[in-house]
């Protein structure tokens, strides 16, 4: 009798001992289960391969969803500086700023006058144990505008010049141009949308975005105080400069057709450089004929 009341005893005591291990293991796995799910976690519908024009503020947006007791970092991967922590900045450079609205989501590290320098890879960051992170690629590219044809443009007075001054398309909204002879901002009737004064302009500048960025200085009838340094200045973009000399009067070795550049008679630079030799020779052989008059016996 004994006997069968140990054994009892002791089947009662081993599934006891196996239903407070399941129990335990069960409870376990729920408190991991919900740990789980109040960790903080990313949005990854976001864009983060963002490219911009030097001096174009870039922006790189973060969502952290169920982010709880837990800050997020902006780091800057390359020298693994770390910008921002929460809503404070934590570098010398103010052009870094986190952006988050009251009780948002979004922690956007905002980049004002971006350099080419700032390319690069930043990670917003979650400071959980292990941390989370998230890669976004910033990528900042110098925009040039190109004025079409040579540096030096020669032609002749009364002629039309026509500088065009081009952009290829970029990532963005590529700005206007504004045309300056020297330190002198050009007005132009076109510019000022009076589209009825346009025939009347001398001076006129025709902007378009169809393909990029196109902008034509058109100088009508040139004289010689035209003659200047003209200077393509994009708002977006780095300029471009041309000089323009207006000659009086006509070297018929020299003159020559380039409709290309100005779409009016202009003369090359050898052909320019043909026209001074033989001017140079010209003097030479004056005052040379000068010293023999002046010698001469009779």
């Amino acid at each position: 009798m004994l006997e069968k009341l140990t054994f009892y005893v002791g089947v009662y005591l081993l599934l006891l001992h196996s239903k407070i291990k399941v129990s335990v293991s069960s409870t376990m796995l729920l408190t991991t289960e919900e740990s789980a799910a109040l960790q903080p976690y990313f949005d990854f519908d976001v864009q983060r391969n963002l490219t911009v024009t030097v001096g174009q503020t870039g922006f790189l947006h973060c969502r952290v969803e169920r982010l709880g007791d837990k800050d997020v970092a902006w780091i800057r991967k390359r020298d693994l500086h770390i910008l921002t922590t929460g809503s404070s900045t934590y570098t010398s450079d103010q052009r870094f700023q986190v952006i988050r609205p009251e009780n948002s989501i979004n922690w956007t590290l905002q980049i004002k006058y971006p350099q080419v320098r700032d390319s690069g890879v930043y990670e917003c960051q979650i400071n959980t144990e292990p941390k989370m992170s998230l890669s976004y690629e910033l990528n900042v590219i110098e925009l040039r505008a190109r004025i079409l044809g040579p540096s030096d443009i020669f032609v002749k007075s009364g002629s039309e010049i026509i500088m065009t001054c081009v952009i290829q398309q970029g990532p963005h909204d590529l700005g206007t141009v504004f045309w300056y002879k020297g330190n002198t901002l050009i007005e132009s009737a076109t510019q000022e949308n009076i589209i009825h004064a346009v025939e009347n302009q001398r001076i006129t500048v025709e902007t378009d975005w169809a393909d990029g960025l196109t902008s034509r200085l058109k100088i009508r009838r040139a004289v010689q105080s035209d003659t200047g340094n003209y200077t393509c200045v994009p708002t977006m973009a780095k300029s471009s400069s041309v000089y323009a000399h207006v000659i009086s009067g006509e070297h018929p070795a020299a003159m020559q057709h380039n409709a290309a550049t100005t779409g009016r008679p202009v003369l090359s630079h050898a052909s320019i450089l043909l026209f001074y030799v033989t001017l140079l020779v010209h003097i030479v052989v004056s005052k040379q004929f000068k010293v023999w008059h002046n010698h001469d016996p009779r």
